[in-house]
């Protein structure tokens, strides 16, 4: 496992949220269909749509908002398990002792 790697994810899956967010839907792009510019069954079929395109995008920047921050969650969950571990070793080491076949 790469620590980086995963932090590096969390990083992405972040910054490509931002962008999703930052380049949401224009909201004139909906309003050129609405009525009078259209036909009143074509405006609100539009409008129906313009709705649950929008909807299905936020939950699409939250999801990988969320899913960075369970990604970052993982990487700090692992490095403290890491570091517990390593102390562990470390302390074998340290206090351990080398004892002879013969002499056990």
């Amino acid at each position: 496992m790469n620590a980086s790697s995963i932090d590096g994810s969390s990083h992405l899956l972040l910054e490509i949220a931002g962008v999703l967010y930052e380049g949401r839907m224009d909201g004139e792009n909906a309003t050129m269909c609405r009525a009078p510019r259209a036909h009143p069954g074509v405006a609100s079929n539009a409008e129906t749509f313009a709705r649950f395109a929008q909807d299905q995008y936020n939950d699409a920047v939250v999801l990988l908002a969320a899913l960075a921050g369970k990604l970052k969650s993982t990487n700090n969950t692992y490095a403290e398990y890491d570091d517990g571990v390593r102390s562990k070793l470390n302390s074998v080491l340290v206090s351990g002792r080398y004892t002879e076949p013969g002499d056990r």
